[in-house]
């Protein structure tokens, strides 16, 4: 590899591993792709405290932050304390603002605290959480793609998510939005790049898009 290889940091979403981006292939000559993974966090850690641990796994300057749904609030916060090139969010928010209304709602009557989190085990409720939408005829897929199964670990994402406190967007963000995404409804966010019949998933369903797309996004 040259110095002139513009290096990608991929975030997946809540709950789910780095084989979310198997089907992403950006030119080899230009781009490498590193993948970050979700840990069980350490218990009363902020979302604040977990994003500057998760720099200390950047290995590279100026690089691009690429997140997915939770990991596009993680690789925010994480753009406040590491110099990068660009920031680029997936089927994400931008500020507390753009959270859907049940989220909103959640955050001052702590309903999600009643969700039954304590069966992370069920893969199709897991999917739910993560991805917004039924995966029953889909189950083995989604099985590879959601792999932290702990507890404390979604009790803590949702919170997070929740209670997110970003006011402004972050700098050199761009942000891409599924037109048809149930998580977080794009007619909540401004501001964005959106996919024709992209869901949530879109990372893993519309690769291709992405594929096409995303070389011209970083280097603009």
């Amino acid at each position: 590899m040259t110095d002139n290889v513009i290096h990608v940091y991929c975030m997946p979403g809540m709950a789910a591993s780095p084989a979310i981006f198997e089907y992403i292939k950006l030119p080899k000559e230009s781009f490498e792709l590193h993948f970050l993974e979700w840990s069980v966090p350490v218990r009363g850690i902020s979302f604040v405290d977990y994003a500057k641990n998760m720099c200390s796994k950047i290995q590279h300057e100026n690089v691009v932050l690429l997140g997915v749904s939770l990991g596009g609030l993680l690789v925010q916060e994480m753009s406040k304390y590491i110099e990068v090139r660009k920031v680029v969010i997936v089927s994400s928010v931008k500020t507390r603002y753009e959270l859907p209304k049940r989220m909103i709602f959640a955050r001052y009557t702590s309903v999600h605290k009643l969700l039954p989190t304590g069966l992370v085990n069920n893969v199709e409720l897991l999917a739910k959480y993560a991805f917004g939408e039924s995966v029953t005829k889909r189950l083995s897929l989604y099985e590879k793609y959601l792999s932290v199964r702990d507890k404390s670990y979604i009790d803590w994402s949702i919170h997070e998510l929740v209670n997110w406190k970003q006011e402004v967007p972050c700098e050199k963000l761009v942000h891409i939005h599924g037109e048809k995404d149930p998580v977080f409804p794009i007619e909540n966010c401004g501001n964005c790049i959106h996919v024709p019949n992209g869901t949530h998933t879109m990372i893993i369903h519309r690769a291709k898009w992405f594929n096409e797309n995303l070389p011209t996004i970083i280097l603009e």
